[in-house]
């Protein structure tokens, strides 16, 4: 295996790009291997390291086919589904409650409140 090409912090030569450029610029890697690494030094630690892929080599991002966007779709539901009232919360549930607002604190809002007025209080 050949060692990779190291360059300085915004000193790579045209051609290379990052993942997220090449995501900006509508394009994936496309099965390419890491064409050259590119290193930003820091004062304490180690250097970043953000690996470059030739942009003559990628691919066009495949575009997303219906099948995808309800697959999608169905995944970000289920997100929002409180799994104890069974019900949509509007928001993604964090994952350290496991469950809606108003069901991991059924008595700490005092009557009225506003930011617990959701689909589960009943007015």
């Amino acid at each position: 295996m050949a060692a990779l090409p190291v360059y300085r912090w915004r000193l790579a030569p045209d051609g290379y790009a990052t993942y997220r450029q090449l995501r900006a610029l509508g394009l994936r890697p496309g099965g390419q291997e890491v064409a050259a690494q590119l290193e930003r030094p820091r004062r304490r630690r180690g250097p970043l390291v953000a690996y470059l892929y030739r942009i003559d080599r990628a691919k066009p991002v495949r575009a997303m086919t219906p099948a995808k966007w309800a697959a999608l779709a169905k995944a970000n539901a289920a997100r929002r589904t409180c799994p104890a009232c069974h019900r949509d919360a509007g928001y993604v549930i964090p994952p350290s409650l496991g469950m809606c607002s108003a069901c991991a604190f059924p008595d700490n809002a005092p009557e009225g409140a506003s930011w617990n007025s959701s689909p589960h209080t009943a007015r």
